[in-house]
């Protein structure tokens, strides 16, 4: 039997997973119910899936923000100390990543395979074309995105679902959080 995979995404509403600008972290909209859940989530045990350039974002943030930053919000601190598997032909060393596994390969491959070993939940944060990979090859069970209240019309950028495949998706959860943000869970299933 495998284990289940999310892939975990945090979007402006009109789709986008960063902005330029003068946005902050959580586009500025982040509260004590968001980081509380966040980090209930992320006290499970799971392993987490990282693509390269997801990898790389998260340690060129960590290394430029001190101890006290909110860039290092307890869920964050928590993600980064659960085992990691990065997967990367490019990366050939992970600097300053507690328990971090480099593998190289088709992340469809990998993933089958991590499916099919691991014994704990795989959860990805970001990773979006490697994401948008795994759902083609139907290896994501869930699509978990956190909807912030903001549209980035002029600033977007990482459209989250560019080029990705057709879906169904079956909502299995949905939450607000500090009365503004929406976090939707749904099963995806390829739309043939």
């Amino acid at each position: 039997m495998s284990t289940t995979y999310t892939f975990d995404v945090f979007s402006s509403l009109d789709g986008f997973g960063t902005a330029s600008g003068n946005w902050t972290g959580y586009w500025g909209k982040q509260g004590p119910e968001l980081l509380a859940h966040r980090l209930a989530q992320y006290s499970q045990n799971q392993r987490m899936v990282f693509g390269a350039n997801t990898f790389r974002a998260f340690v060129e943030m960590l290394s430029s923000s001190g101890e006290q930053s909110e860039v290092r919000d307890p869920w964050v601190t928590r993600m980064i100390n659960l085992p990691a598997t990065v997967i990367s032909d490019t990366l050939h060393d992970l600097p300053a990543w507690p328990d971090a596994t480099l593998v190289s390969g088709d992340a469809v491959d990998v993933i089958a395979r991590l499916k099919a070993e691991s014994d704990v939940p795989l959860r990805s944060h970001g990773s979006l074309a490697m994401n948008r990979a795994l759902m083609a090859a139907g290896l994501v069970d869930h699509v978990q995105v956190t909807i912030f209240p903001v549209i980035t019309g002029l600033s977007r950028t990482s459209p989250i679902f560019h080029g990705a495949k057709d879906f169904d998706l079956e909502l299995m959860e949905t939450r607000t959080l500090d009365g503004r943000t929406q976090e939707l869970v749904y099963r995806p299933t390829l739309h043939t």
